[in-house]
C-alpha cells in the first residue's frame, strides 16, 4: 500500500514540476501569446483579480479605488513568483516521498511535512543538513533541486527589472500625451492643440504625421511588451486619469477622424497608425481574457458628434459631414470600440471621451500648492485657463 502511494506521489510531483517549469518558460521566456486552454499563470490572475476588483468596487472615492487597484500589478508579480517557488518545493517533496531513503538527526520518523521542509531548505540552498538523503536517487534529486533554486533566483533577478523597464517605456509616451491631448487625453483636444501650433487655420501635415508615427511605434511596443509580459496590463499609470488603454483609445479616435476625412489632411500615416493601434486593442483584449459586452454605452451619440464637429471647425478643421462620412466613422469605431470597452470593464479602467465638455486642467498644470499660492496673491493659478495662455 505504501509503495502504491509512493508511485502516485512521485508521478504527482513530476507533473507539478513540469507544469510550473512550462508555465514559467511561457511567461518569462516565450515572447508570444500561448493559446492553451489552461495555464497556471492565467488561472492565477483570474482567481486573484476577480476578488481584488470586487473589493475595489466597495471603495467609493475614485482616487482611493484607483490607488488600491494600482497595488495589484506589482503585488501579483511577487505572489506569482511565490506560487511558482512553493509549487516546485512541494513537487520535489512529493518525488522525495516517492523515492524514500532519508534520515533525520535524532532518528525521528520522516513525515511528508518534514520532506517539504527538507525540499524548501534545498531549493533555497540553506544546507542545514538535519535531514539527509541516503540513496543515490534522492541525492541526485536534491542536487537538481538546488540547481533549480539558483535558476529561480536568476529568473527573479532578471524578470522583474525587464518588466519595470517595459513599464517605464510605456509610461513615458503616456506622460508626454498630457500636454498634447489633455488629461484624460481626447481626440479633439489633440487635434485642436496641434492646430493651435500654426499661424494659419488647420494643421500642418508634417506635424500630424510625426505625432502619428510616434504613436504607431508606441502601439507596436505596447503590443509586444504586454504579450511578452501580460502582467503589464495590470500595471496602472501614475495618475488616475491616465492609462495605457485611454492613450490607445485616444489614438484610435484621432486616426478614425482623420480617416473619415478632415479637409487638408492626408490620411496616409493615419491608416498605418490606426492599423497598428487596432491590432494592439484586439490582441490585448484577448491577453486579459476580456469578453464582449453588448450593453456598453455609445461613446459618440449624434448630439456629441455635432458638438465634436463644431469644436473642430472652431480650430479651423473641417470634418466631412455627408452620409458616407458618418457611415465610415461608425464603421471604423465598430472595429475597435467593442474591444476597448470590454478591456476597460475587466480592468476597471476609464475610457476617454471624444471631447471634454468643459475645459479641464492638465496634470502638469495642477500642483499641491496652487491654492496657497493663489491665496497669497502670487498668481491666478487656481483658475482654469486655455492651454495656449500658459506659453
Amino acid at each position: 500500500m505504501h509503495s502504491h502511494y509512493s508511485i502516485i506521489a512521485a508521478i504527482g510531483g513530476i507533473a507539478i514540476i513540469w507544469s510550473v517549469l512550462l508555465d514559467a518558460f511561457e511567461t518569462v521566456v516565450l515572447p508570444r501569446r500561448v493559446l492553451r486552454n489552461f495555464r497556471l499563470t492565467a488561472y492565477f490572475y483570474r482567481r486573484t483579480w476577480i476578488p481584488w476588483r470586487r473589493v475595489a468596487g466597495w471603495i467609493k472615492k475614485p482616487s482611493r479605488r484607483q490607488n488600491f487597484l494600482g497595488y495589484f500589478g506589482p503585488l501579483s508579480l511577487i505572489l506569482l513568483l511565490g506560487v511558482w517557488a512553493t509549487s516546485l518545493i512541494v513537487g520535489f517533496a512529493l518525488i522525495q516521498y516517492g523515492i524514500g531513503s532519508h534520515e533525520q538527526l535524532g532518528s525521528e520518523p520522516i513525515t511528508f511535512g518534514l520532506l517539504v521542509y527538507q525540499s524548501g531548505e534545498t531549493f533555497f540552498t540553506l544546507g542545514y543538513g538535519d535531514i539527509v538523503p541516503t540513496s543515490a536517487a534522492s541525492r541526485t534529486l536534491s542536487v537538481i533541486e538546488a540547481g533549480m533554486g539558483f535558476a529561480f533566483l536568476g529568473v527573479v533577478i532578471g524578470y522583474i527589472p525587464v518588466v519595470y523597464t517595459s513599464f517605464s517605456r510605456r509610461e513615458i509616451q503616456i506622460s508626454m500625451l498630457d500636454a498634447r491631448a489633455g488629461s484624460p487625453p481626447t481626440a479633439i483636444e489633440l487635434l485642436v492643440r496641434l492646430a493651435g501650433r500654426t499661424q494659419d487655420p488647420g494643421v500642418d501635415q508634417k506635424t500630424v504625421d510625426e505625432v502619428l508615427r510616434d504613436w504607431e511605434r508606441w502601439s507596436a511596443e505596447l503590443l509586444e511588451s504586454q504579450i511578452s509580459y501580460p502582467v503589464l496590463s495590470f500595471f496602472r499609470s501614475q495618475h488616475s486619469n491616465q492609462s495605457w488603454l485611454s492613450a490607445l483609445t485616444a489614438m484610435l479616435d484621432v486616426t478614425s477622424l482623420i480617416l473619415t476625412g478632415i479637409e487638408g489632411l492626408n490620411p496616409g500615416q493615419a491608416k498605418l497608425t490606426f492599423a497598428m493601434a487596432r491590432h494592439a486593442a484586439v490582441d490585448l483584449a484577448q491577453v486579459v481574457n476580456a469578453h464582449y459586452r453588448p450593453d456598453t454605452e455609445d461613446r459618440l451619440p449624434e448630439a456629441e458628434l455635432d458638438a465634436l464637429r463644431q469644436a473642430l471647425e472652431n480650430a479651423g478643421l473641417r470634418l466631412r459631414n455627408d452620409d458616407a462620412a458618418r457611415e465610415k466613422l461608425s464603421r471604423l469605431r465598430s472595429t475597435y470600440e467593442p474591444y476597448v470597452h470590454s478591456t476597460a470593464g475587466l480592468l476597471m479602467l476609464q475610457l476617454p471621451p471624444w471631447r471634454h465638455p468643459e475645459k479641464l486642467r492638465d496634470n502638469w498644470q495642477a500642483g499641491p500648492w496652487d491654492r496657497l499660492i493663489q491665496a497669497r496673491g502670487l498668481g491666478s493659478v487656481g483658475r482654469v485657463r486655455p492651454f495656449e495662455d500658459h506659453f
